[in-house]
């Protein structure tokens, strides 16, 4: 399509507009705009009595894969808008997040109790006053002010969000709907690891789905309601995060024979869980991990822990992952630390002491009969005992020590990237470049095998992979794996592959930024084909890579210029970001029609990001999501 043509399909999508907008005014039907499912004023959601007239909403926060080890933020408010122009709060208080916890999942922050309506848009609120935000650099944690793109320490932002016209949340009585938060560090950030200190000038991309365009397990936390043993499904009083008190609404989370619980550090399964979970009365802390059937909105746990198994209820927490290990004494990496009786905050290092009274459970392995000698390098982990040394309060303090000599372990999932090295009947070797986003240089993998000259190798890692397939044609191209490392002192192989996601299928990321002037000709070519990136603009920032997996391509380096194209198979989301506001489109045509005519020639684009699967032998990029952010007055 030429630009012609473009604004000619604009033009009659902007007269079309604005008949509606003139229908809207004079009250008229038929428009989108003003088909609310039902009279918004029958529900007022401050008024216990006129519930029942009321519709719900969950509202889940994600974050897409970024470069942080943390960032911490306070939300403060998020504000829903009908079609009418109603404003509805849909956050009862204010709750503290860390986004980089949320690549791989979704955290249920609230289900709102709100007017049934067609909403078009919201507002969001992110407090920095007590912000903690981490970066990596030489392998060690450094804090990073988060600042506008004028240089000014960032206090509090606000953030207009519009939903798409094809896509817009319809909440009515009795099925919850559904609107998924993405905050993308990645597009939302300008790290400057040079400067001191390093500064992190952001303008958030906060994309807000009524139809995820990736699903991921979710994570559903708060104190128990009741149970239904006959249902198989428990209700909690939402409280995000590692919230202490608050009541963010309520949920029913199902379960099935498979379900596993711990509940007061004791392993269930299935019905058993859920009879122990009763036992355990109103008001007992849980958490539970699973998936949300985005057409029925029903949450089912595959895990659930209860009581004193819930991180921070009723003893310390460490989460992180192992770095290294002396004897009972493991340092713990990218930790969090959750006091019972105060808020989490972040502490890179932690060093925790385990011994033969430490109770060892793994994710997916309930009958396992696991010790100490179960946690090896890399492995991701939460911890519950009590810290020693150092100030609770003080997350800069120079060392902490954690008890859990009488505590538990319970081992995670982690996650291993690299290159393929070579692929044989049930084991990959790969030259391993992180664990779980942290550099592989920060790991000290010595005591891993079953004699030195055993131990773990990054430059060789073996994962075992069983029945998984992988392409024998691998070698040289990016692998991601989930799994386990092998007990201290028992490689090889280095590493039990649960999942494998091979280069074909290994998720990639543009990000492409052009200064904070930005640039009017980013693309050679936009038409219905893609967006051709111009690889040789002279405005090109520090951001010109494509991520794929582990491995950086530097677009300035290829010989030809690199095409993002929209994906045709499933959902798709599509993006532009403005000086107040993000306008979501789902149809690439509509995205086109409106990027073409706000590209006129005099308004800059700053940076575009895309996320997808990428071809180097083609240098394409098919994308399932593209953003782009204009400087407009």
């Amino acid at each position: 399509m030429n630009h012609a043509a473009i604004k000619q399909r604009a033009g009659r999508v902007a007269a079309w507009l604005l008949v509606a907008t003139m229908a809207a005014c004079g009250g008229g039907g038929g428009s989108t705009a003003t088909n609310d499912p039902a009279p918004a004023a029958a529900c007022d959601p401050t008024d216990a009595t006129t519930f029942e007239a009321c519709g719900t909403v969950l509202v889940g926060l994600t974050d897409a894969d970024g470069d942080f080890i943390t960032y911490t933020v306070d939300v403060v408010q998020l504000t829903l808008t009908t079609a009418s122009g109603r404003v509805v709060e849909a956050l009862p208080r204010s709750t503290r997040i860390d986004f980089a916890d949320y690549v791989d999942l979704t955290e249920l922050l609230t289900a709102a109790t709100v007017p049934p309506a067609t909403y078009v848009s919201g507002t969001i609120t992110l407090d920095y006053a007590n912000a903690e935000v981490y970066v990596e650099t030489g392998g060690e944690a450094t804090e990073a002010v988060v600042t506008d793109h004028d240089g000014n320490a960032l206090a509090r932002t606000e953030l207009d969000i519009v939903l798409s016209d094809r896509d817009r949340l319809v909440v009515t009585r009795g099925r919850p709907a559904l609107l998924q938060l993405d905050f993308d560090l990645a597009a939302s950030h300008l790290v400057d690891l040079a400067a001191t200190p390093v500064t992190a000038a952001v303008e958030p991309f906060i994309v807000a789905e009524v139809a995820p365009v990736e699903e991921k397990d979710m994570r559903v936390r708060g104190p128990l309601v009741s149970v239904n043993e006959d249902d198989g499904s428990y209700i909690v009083a939402i409280r995000p995060f590692h919230d202490h008190d608050g009541d963010f609404g309520r949920v029913s989370v199902h379960t099935t024979d498979d379900t596993e619980f711990e509940v007061d550090g004791i392993p269930f399964l299935g019905s058993e869980g859920l009879r122990a979970l009763g036992a355990a009365g109103p008001g007992t802390p849980t958490v539970a991990a699973g998936t949300l059937d985005v057409v029925s909105r029903t949450f089912t746990a595959h895990t659930t822990l209860a009581g004193s198994s819930v991180p921070g209820s009723d003893f310390d927490a460490v989460v992180g992952n192992v770095i290294a290990r002396d004897g009972n004494f493991l340092t713990v990496r990218g930790a969090k630390l959750i006091p019972w009786n105060r808020i989490a905050h972040f502490h890179d290092d932690i060093v925790v002491e385990v011994g033969p009274n430490t109770t060892v459970l793994r994710d997916g392995d309930r009958g396992a009969d696991l010790d100490t000698g179960a946690i090896s390098i890399g492995q991701r982990v939460t911890v519950r005992g009590a810290q020693l040394g150092g100030s609770v309060t003080d997350a800069r303090s120079p060392q902490i020590l954690f008890d859990a000599t009488e505590g538990a372990v319970r081992l995670h999932l982690t996650r291993v990237s690299g290159v393929v090295n070579s692929v044989i009947d049930g084991q990959t070797d790969i030259t391993l470049h992180s664990i779980d986003r942290r550099r592989v240089s920060v790991f000290d993998f010595a005591g891993t095998g079953m004699s030195p000259d055993l131990d773990a190798a990054p430059d060789n890692y073996e994962i075992a992979t069983g029945d998984l397939a992988v392409d024998s044609a691998a070698a040289g191209q990016p692998i991601v794996a989930r799994g386990f490392p092998a007990a201290f002192g028992a490689a090889p192989p280095d590493f039990n592959g649960r999942t494998i996601v091979d280069y074909s299928r290994v998720r990639s990321a543009l990000g492409v930024g052009w200064g904070a002037g930005g640039t009017t000709t980013p693309f050679t070519m936009l038409d219905t084909t893609g967006l051709l990136l111009d690889n040789r603009n002279p405005d090109i920032d520090a951001r010109r890579f494509i991520k794929q997996g582990p491995v950086l391509t530097d677009l300035t380096t290829l010989g030809t210029n690199t095409l993002i194209e929209p994906a045709t198979d499933g959902r798709a989301l599509f993006y532009i970001r403005s000086r107040a506001s993000l306008q979501l489109y789902t149809d690439y045509g509509d995205f086109l029609v409106d990027l073409a005519e706000r590209l006129d020639g005099v308004t800059p684009a700053r940076s575009v990001h895309a996320r997808g699967h990428y071809d180097a032998a083609s240098n394409i990029l098919t994308a399932n999501k593209i953003g782009i952010h204009l400087v407009e007055p």
